[in-house]
């Protein structure tokens, strides 16, 4: 069977040493992110004695006729970031398949691990299943599900979901080129589903209001290699790796984000209902860290600096107004 391969990452990259080895499959091109262009892949290309072919538009005339001419039978996509058109749907007579990082038709869209564990998920799915013009809504080949325990972060899921997706998608092309593989439409696992939007600068903000399973949850969800968590002590930006939950902690009302005990393991600090013990973090320049000092988010920063503003051009208004200043 021959392949077309679009593909990005580390994903691809064990997913596409499986596949080479397996005898029954033949790649035919390796398409990367355009913006991208990945290395790895292209190490692959070369290894492989194949076209690597960087695409701005894999949906224009020109690609899908260029693409068309190397026959292959079925298009793999894993980790592409290309929205896929039914003219390219169509080239491949057995279509086009993708492995995603999510239970669909729950987790559809973008950084589902990061979702999974900031959402408290008792586990993450991993699915293969054809392409159509949606989002992540086609027909499901394989699913499987991975428990998620408190000892998981970003990383470990991570690490994890990239070695279940690449024996996934072999199993899933093993299927296809035997004849044995199932379409499964997603409305037949669950009728509603959802999607997840894309995490972006400024998403990484913790708000110390949030109960402490929440913020434990949020921290580990985006902890290496995301971008970790960030918080404000005075005007020193701090970057949160790793925080702790407090076995039987108290629930009380407090100051969220208040610093209430500084000794090992951590540092204390008060949020919406209990406390939680940051373990782990960086600060970008130099802090007093003591009972008593508060974290705080950007928002707050940003709401005080508008405050400050509006009264220092309330106070200039009314000097003009008062003739004191010409």
């Amino acid at each position: 069977m021959r392949l077309g391969y679009f593909a990005d990452g580390p994903w691809s990259h064990r997913a596409l040493e499986k596949i080479s080895s397996d005898a029954r499959f033949e790649v035919a091109f390796i398409v990367p992110r355009f913006d991208v262009q990945d290395p790895v892949l292209r190490d692959w290309a070369k290894k492989l004695n194949v076209d690597f072919l960087p695409l701005s538009n894999v949906n224009t005339p020109k690609s899908i006729s260029l693409l068309a001419g190397y026959k292959a039978d079925l298009f793999v996509s894993m980790s592409f970031n290309q929205i896929l058109k039914r003219e390219f749907l169509d080239v491949p007579p057995l279509g086009v398949i993708n492995c995603h990082a999510g239970e669909l038709p729950f987790y559809r869209g973008r950084n589902i691990l990061n979702w999974a564990l900031i959402n408290d998920a008792p586990h993450f799915g991993v699915t293969v299943h054809y392409v159509d013009e949606g989002i992540d809504t086609g027909d499901v080949i394989l699913q499987t599900k991975e428990p998620i325990s408190d000892l998981d972060t970003y990383k470990t899921l991570l690490d994890r979901a990239i070695n279940v997706c690449s024996n996934l998608l072999l199993e899933s092309l093993r299927r296809i080129a035997d004849g044995s593989a199932t379409r499964l439409p997603q409305a037949n696992i669950h009728a509603v589903g959802f999607y997840c939007t894309r995490r972006i600068a400024g998403d990484e903000w913790i708000d110390w209001n949030w109960t402490s399973r929440r913020i434990f949850n949020f921290v580990r969800g985006i902890t290496y290699p995301g971008p970790c968590a960030r918080t404000m002590l005075g005007d020193t930006q701090i970057s949160i790796e790793r925080v702790s939950l407090i076995a039987d902690a108290p629930i009380y009302l407090g100051t969220p984000g208040e610093i209430v005990n500084v000794a090992a393991p951590g540092i204390t600090v008060k949020t919406g209902d209990s406390t939680v013990v940051l373990n782990g973090f960086k600060a970008e320049g130099e802090v007093r860290l003591r009972i008593g000092k508060r974290f705080r988010s950007i928002t707050e920063i940003e709401i005080e600096r508008l405050i400050c503003k509006i009264a220092f051009f309330e106070s200039e208004i009314n000097q003009l107004k008062e003739g004191t200043k010409k």
